[in-house]
């Protein structure tokens, strides 16, 4: 990508939109449809991301019903090999392609990757709808997540009474779940909420997103992290204690300000010949991205919307403005 996500901070994100940050930019263009638009197309990648191009795919194919779309989910690490072997269209990540895999990738066609911002998430740490808990540190979730503690905290956090529960929940020990390493969640999370430490060989290791809140929900003592889009009503969403000291919950707002300390970019990366310009059916997925229909698949998927002003710039990435 010529410009770095990392330079468009999600802070960015609050300056330019509304000020409630969950409604959708009415300068987001009206997408119509276009004419001589057919074929297949197939999406693999993230989990995290699995819901949403679900629901980008069956909006776009309400304009173009004879258009095919596969989509499989099984983590952000399947989308560059994908990519390189050209066997999909379209990679979505929950973050951005290392080094390693973008060298891979212009080894074998001679420039890098293309990436749409697609959304902006939230991960979200659960606990079991029973547990009293309503805020934790950065530090108290390395502590309990972690081997290493790279956040700073003594010791390890094993039993709900450490983070200041009482009574029956003193005792109790602490259940962690979380994703497998194929994850741009588990890599998220380990570079953000462990400050780039190890996880602890106790952490329940799950293939998705919601299997990851199913075993929270099924386990009293269970605490977890995925995308907030996959909150079910067994669960709960703590809040995490900003910079400031103040308790947040992933909200669009604190997620957009950056008080709420673990938001990202969602992406979807695209094997874009730079020399030749976008064939019809991936140039109208990507305008349907960044339309008002596009981004209120985003809400329904329990993401935060982008702005136009992000949209312009990705859309001006692919010769599509």
């Amino acid at each position: 990508m010529k410009r770095s996500a990392a330079l468009m901070s999600v802070a960015f994100v609050a300056m330019t939109s509304a000020a409630n940050a969950q409604a959708i930019d009415s300068n987001l263009p009206t997408y119509e449809a276009a004419s001589g638009v057919s074929g297949n197309l197939v999406s693999i990648g993230s989990d995290t991301l699995n819901n949403l191009m679900t629901y980008w795919s069956e909006g776009f194919r309400t304009f173009y019903p004879n258009v095919a779309v596969q989509i499989q989910g099984a983590g952000s690490g399947t989308a560059p090999p994908a990519m390189v072997e050209g066997t999909a269209q379209f990679g979505p990540m929950s973050r951005p392609m290392r080094g390693s895999e973008i060298e891979q990738f212009e080894a074998r066609y001679g420039y890098p990757p293309l990436a749409m911002r697609g959304a902006i998430d939230a991960l979200g740490v659960f606990v079991h709808r029973d547990n009293p808990l309503e805020c934790l540190s950065l530090q108290e979730v390395d502590a309990i997540f972690s081997s290493t503690r790279s956040g700073g905290a003594d010791e390890a956090i094993t039993t709900w009474g450490q983070v200041g529960l009482t009574g029956e929940w003193a005792n109790r020990p602490i259940a962690m779940y979380g994703r497998n390493s194929a994850s741009g969640t588990y890599g998220y999370f380990k570079d953000v909420a462990l400050f780039g430490g190890d996880y602890s060989p106790e952490v329940r290791e799950q293939p998705g997103s919601s299997t990851v809140v199913q075993g929270v929900a099924a386990d009293i003592n269970g605490i977890g992290y995925s995308g907030v889009g996959y909150a079910t009503a067994d669960v709960r969403l703590l809040q995490l204690r900003g910079a400031d000291g103040e308790c947040y919950g992933p909200t669009a707002e604190a997620a957009a300000t950056g008080n709420y300390p673990i938001a990202r970019f969602l992406y979807i990366y695209m094997n874009v010949n730079p020399n030749e310009p976008l064939e019809p059916l991936r140039a109208e997925f990507v305008r349907y991205v960044y339309s008002q229909q596009g981004q209120s698949d985003v809400v329904r998927a329990g993401f935060f919307p982008l702005v136009n002003v992000i949209a312009e710039q990705d859309l001006a990435e692919f010769g599509l403005n």
